[in-house]
């Protein structure tokens, strides 16, 4: 495949965590890859490095200036919130059509793997009307599916994937990312996952040091994008 989305069950879950780590696994190996984030909340003008966006273009081995970030991310916003309030609050609402157009040509000037990384969880409103879950109907391109070990992803994670087959979206994989302080494993969570979701593949992933050496996993979700 060309083309994933990236979701997940909720915020601050992982999905630039295993986006970045995709990336790197993709250029270590000689995979053509880039990646997009096209809407983002919470961006710190003072510190572009340290946003989503800014981690993809480091993961890319691409400056993090103005021009890279526009290329990735054209509707940034600096409020940690909802993407139509933060969309709102800033008076700079977010054209849906827009930007269905901006994810669909990236997908076909991709050359090789391309990451679309979404905001938030699978029902984050993005204005008034539209979802994330409707972005990803209208690209009908395979979602990569990111979800946590915390107590209650089970319930997220099965009702997740019941909203995306009711919109006949195909899912790539289950990356299921530790979530410290958790009083379940990540390993015990991706067998419960995996027992439920058959036949989609569920993959863990623990949570790592950024300076981590790169694991396996990355491998394997790869793997699995590319079948």
């Amino acid at each position: 495949m060309s083309a994933v989305f990236v979701t997940a069950t909720g915020t601050d879950i992982g999905k630039t965590f295993v986006s970045c780590g995709l990336i790197r696994h993709a250029r270590a190996i000689g995979r053509p890859v880039d990646a997009i984030k096209p809407v983002a909340t919470g961006f710190d003008q003072r510190d572009p490095q340290g946003s989503d966006a800014g981690m993809l273009l480091t993961a890319l081995a691409r400056p993090v200036t103005s021009e890279e970030l526009e290329r990735v991310c054209p509707w940034r916003f600096s409020a940690p919130i909802s993407p139509h309030l933060a969309a709102a609050h800033e008076q700079r609402p977010i054209d849906f059509a827009q930007l269905v157009e901006f994810c669909r040509t990236a997908i076909s000037r991709a050359r090789g793997l391309l990451l679309i990384e979404g905001i938030g969880g699978i029902m984050v409103p993005l204005d008034d009307r539209r979802t994330v879950l409707d972005l990803i109907s209208l690209l009908r391109i395979p979602v990569l599916l990111v979800t946590g070990s915390y107590v209650g992803t089970l319930s997220h994670t099965f009702t997740g994937l019941e909203v995306l087959a009711r919109r006949n979206i195909d899912i790539a994989v289950i990356a299921v990312n530790e979530t410290p302080g958790s009083a379940t494993s990540v390993e015990d969570t991706a067998k419960t996952l995996a027992h439920f979701a058959v036949p989609l593949d569920v993959v863990p992933l623990p949570r790592l040091a950024p300076d981590a050496p790169e694991h396996p996993a990355f491998a394997q979700i790869l793997s699995l994008l590319s079948a």
